[in-house]
């Protein structure tokens, strides 16, 4: 069952990819504002992004978050290409090195994570205690973000947006893991959390598109989310983590990889004018 978990999670990973290209184009044009409700194109990314994250979740009912977790890594190779295309111009061969270094990076760490099939279980104080972290985090990216610019203000907004998917990922899992064909076991707080976690999520991620660079704003949350619901399922649903020496080396190299990575897609230029930056001329005909 792990392995039909893991396939619907890449074909869901891969829709989620295409509809965050489209919703930036938007985000970047009109702002994270409610102007992008009257854009089609804002509409159909968020469909077809609902659409990858309705399949993740089902994926999360048949596999463990360890497992289902990396497979969303791979979008970001093919995440930033599509975003490029929709501004009009070919990837930058430094958009695509950082990206792929980012992927590798974060799929090798995650790779250590050993796979333990459990129950998933968290109590409601738990649930509380987790929500609090990820609103703390959402609050203290934001204040941070207020005061930054550029490259570092996308990563900054893109890190409380990553923290809120992953808290929609570790309730699927519980509430999936959990229900087993048995309907009632639906009816609770759990799951009505699930769709409210997930609007804060997209609009957050709007936010955080909206600056303008895309690459280095996708692997924020690429690399936060998954980060974020190993370690939720590690502290909270007795999932397993990796020990000994002989995973501290590779993780660092890992870690070393994904860093150099983001400083790669930091360094582009935005996918739109600087704000304040004068138009072009134009020529006066008589």
């Amino acid at each position: 069952m792990t392995w039909v978990g893991i396939t619907i999670a890449l074909v869901g990973a891969l829709g989620y990819a295409l509809g965050a290209a489209l919703q930036q184009f938007e985000a970047v044009s009109e702002g994270a504002s409610l102007k992008l409700m009257r854009r089609p194109r804002w509409w159909i990314g968020g469909v077809i992004g609902f659409t990858g994250a309705s399949l993740h979740a089902v994926a999360l009912s048949f596999a463990p978050l360890v497992a289902v977790q990396p497979i969303s890594v791979a979008t970001l190779v093919f995440a930033v290409p599509l975003a490029a295309m929709l501004h009009g111009r070919k990837p930058h061969r430094a958009e695509i090195i950082g990206s792929v270094a980012v992927a590798v990076g974060l799929l090798g760490l995650l790779l250590l994570v050993p796979q333990h099939a459990v129950a998933p279980h968290m109590t409601g104080r738990e649930a509380f205690g987790f929500l609090g972290a990820v609103g703390l985090v959402v609050l203290l990216a934001h204040l941070a973000g207020r005061r930054a610019q550029g490259p570092v203000k996308a990563l900054l907004l893109s890190v409380g947006a990553g923290a809120v998917t992953a808290s929609v990922s570790t309730f699927v899992r519980v509430v999936g893991g959990n229900f087993g064909g048995d309907w009632a076991k639906l009816l609770s707080w759990f799951t009505v959390a699930v769709p409210v976690l997930l609007i804060c999520a997209v609009v957050l991620l709007q936010k955080s598109y909206e600056v303008g660079y895309f690459g280095i704003a996708y692997a924020g949350v690429q690399v936060v989310d998954p980060i974020t619901s190993i370690l939720a399922g590690a502290l909270l649903l007795d999932e397993a983590l990796p020990t000994g020496w002989s995973n501290v080396l590779p993780a660092l190299l890992a870690g070393a990889l994904m860093i150099w990575g983001t400083m790669t897609l930091g360094r582009l230029a935005p996918d739109h004018k600087t704000p304040g930056t004068l138009p072009e001329p134009v020529p006066i005909t008589r």
